[in-house]
């Protein structure tokens, strides 16, 4: 008989959006600059995470499918506007960053609604997330420096439990088993 078990492309997703995370918020604290941000957002954080949506497609998982798709679509877009603007194809306001960052807000709402459904973990990873855009947004709309600085320490503690996901569905195969804690919300019956 052989074994018919497939990978869970969820590993490759959370590996890409909280490493891009990540990175975004070195460049975010003033570490680094665009350029490697750029290019680890359209290629993990943005390709890379497209393809674990789409694989999470195929196993039915909505959720997968929606987020990894959405944020891979999210990183491939800023990757984009950053190219756009360093070619001077076009100069984006702070306020244009502003919208484009509420626009991904909006799904985050409906995410977040989800993972609280989920483990301890997903529930943290995404209000964690919800309040790093919020606080984005307020940065780019007028709230200025001090919002970004509060978000990115918020999105590196996204990042973080992202990575810690994605170590806890891997490390499983090799007998480690990192808890991910009961949902904080009831599901339905």
């Amino acid at each position: 008989m052989t074994d018919t078990r497939l990978g869970n492309p969820a590993v490759v997703g959370l590996a890409g959006f909280g490493t891009t995370t990540l990175l975004l918020q070195f460049h975010n604290f003033g570490l680094c600059g665009t350029g490697v941000v750029l290019w680890t957002a359209l290629f993990f954080g943005g390709l890379a995470q497209l393809v674990a949506g789409l694989k999470e497609y195929g196993s039915g998982n909505n959720f997968g499918f929606a987020a990894f798709t959405t944020y891979g679509a999210f990183w491939m877009a800023l990757a984009g506007i950053w190219a756009g603007m360093h070619y001077g194809l076009f100069t984006p306001s702070t306020t244009d960053i502003g919208w484009f960052l509420v626009a991904f807000t909006v799904p985050t709402v409906v995410y977040t609604l989800g993972a609280l459904r989920a483990s301890w973990a997903h529930s943290f990873l995404f209000v964690t997330l919800l309040l790093g855009f919020l606080l984005l947004d307020g940065s780019f709309l007028g709230g200025g420096q001090v919002w970004l600085t509060m978000g990115a320490v918020v999105l590196t503690i996204t990042a973080l439990t992202a990575l810690y996901i994605m170590a806890s569905i891997v490390l499983v195969d090799f007998g480690y088993r990192l808890p991910l804690g009961t949902a904080w919300l009831a599901k339905k019956r």
